[in-house]
């Protein structure tokens, strides 16, 4: 595994190099896009706010088996990685270039709780620099339960849903740490696309 690691990320090393020039102005727009966005708001008071915040639920009030199917759709190795999956993200980069357009963002859990917490969803790549340093930032402030605890109490799940606990007891009227093995998989499918995908047009 170690072996692999390092050879996607010499891959990676040398990518980035490759599009050193032409990328070094969207990394400083999207580095000076984080900049603006944790002045604003430092990361510690969005913190506090989601977790003060009545959808905020803890990680041990979390169904496992939704947490089991939330990592296997959506982040396959959250426990391993630090902010940045380079396998998925080595993938992502050769569908985009294959693509020669920005299709796939490879990004990890922690990334798109950072997304959540500050930027739009517009796919562009400065946007996706600035997600990564705020990305950074977060698992080096945070544990992952609690960044898996953020990120489930802030994720869309349809119809007027944020977070897990809500979208449970809308759709089930249940608490998180209940859900069961369909329940799990049902919400979890409903991240992709929550206006076509959710337990209510199943």
């Amino acid at each position: 595994m170690r072996k692999l690691l390092k050879r996607i990320l010499a891959l990676l090393m040398v990518i980035v190099m490759a599009i050193g020039v032409v990328s070094a102005p969207i990394i400083k727009n999207g580095y000076n896009l984080y900049r603006k966005a944790v002045q604003e708001k430092p990361i510690e008071e969005k913190v506090i706010e989601i977790m003060k915040s009545e959808n905020y639920t803890e990680y041990e009030n979390i169904s496992p088996v939704f947490i089991k199917s939330l990592l296997k759709s959506e982040d396959k190795r959250f426990f391993e990685h630090f902010a940045v999956d380079p396998i998925a993200l080595a993938r992502a980069l050769i569908v985009n270039i294959t693509n020669g357009k920005y299709t796939q963002g490879g990004s990890t859990i922690t990334q798109q709780l950072a997304k959540n917490m500050y930027f739009s969803f517009e796919k562009r790549m400065e946007r996706k620099i600035a997600e990564l340093f705020v990305a950074f930032d977060l698992e080096r402030m945070y544990t992952k339960e609690e960044i898996l605890s953020m990120y489930c109490s802030l994720a869309y799940f349809g119809n007027n849903c944020y977070g897990v606990k809500q979208a449970s007891k809308y759709y089930y009227d249940i608490l998180p740490d209940k859900l069961n093995q369909q329940q799990s998989n049902e919400l979890v499918a409903t991240l992709k696309a929550p206006s076509i995908y959710n337990p209510s047009t199943m």
